[in-house]
């Protein structure tokens, strides 16, 4: 995790914010453990219900009601109203399923995870992807949802970093 400190660190330095609903705080606990990440970790929201995603994250009810807030959408709109609840440069959110659910014909624990990177002129770059479990159980999925969110926010900082040596 100093990785994730160093890449954060550099100059132009980025701050961080998360909204979890899966993870339910796993994110943020990786995170607060890091030494000095009060330099760049903003905060973070745990939003299970879809009321909540609306109202604190901005996420559309148009888009996630159908899909019971799991979707590459939701993920990134949840992403992003991260970084507008906290005003920080990247907002990193997990959403999903940590075991089967009858109800809404989900028969293997699947997430996904959503990126947003505030770039200068105040639009948002996003990205989301879908990681999938199949067989694993509860906790599991939550720990292993959680590890796979914060390396792809790594890569994406080594991008970042990589595009900025290059200007």
């Amino acid at each position: 995790m100093s990785e994730l400190k160093d890449l954060m660190l550099r100059s132009p330095r980025f701050t961080l914010a998360v909204a979890e609903s899966l993870t339910c705080g796993r994110l943020q606990a990786r995170i607060g453990a890091i030494s000095g990440a009060s330099n760049f970790f903003l905060g973070g929201i745990t939003a299970y219900s879809l009321d909540q995603k609306i109202r604190h994250l901005g996420v559309s009810g148009a888009v996630a009601k159908p899909v019971n807030s799991v979707s590459a959408a939701v993920a990134e709109q949840m992403a992003q109203g991260a970084c507008t609840l906290f005003g920080s440069d990247l907002g990193l959110a997990t959403t999903g399923y940590a075991e089967p659910s009858a109800e809404w014909n989900v028969v293997q624990p699947f997430a996904w995870w959503g990126l947003a990177h505030r770039r200068a002129d105040g639009n948002f770059a996003l990205l989301s992807r879908r990681v999938e479990y199949p067989g694993a159980p509860r906790t599991q999925v939550q720990e292993e949802v959680a590890e796979v969110a914060l390396a792809a926010l790594i890569e994406c900082l080594r991008g970042l970093r990589t595009e900025k040596a290059k200007s």
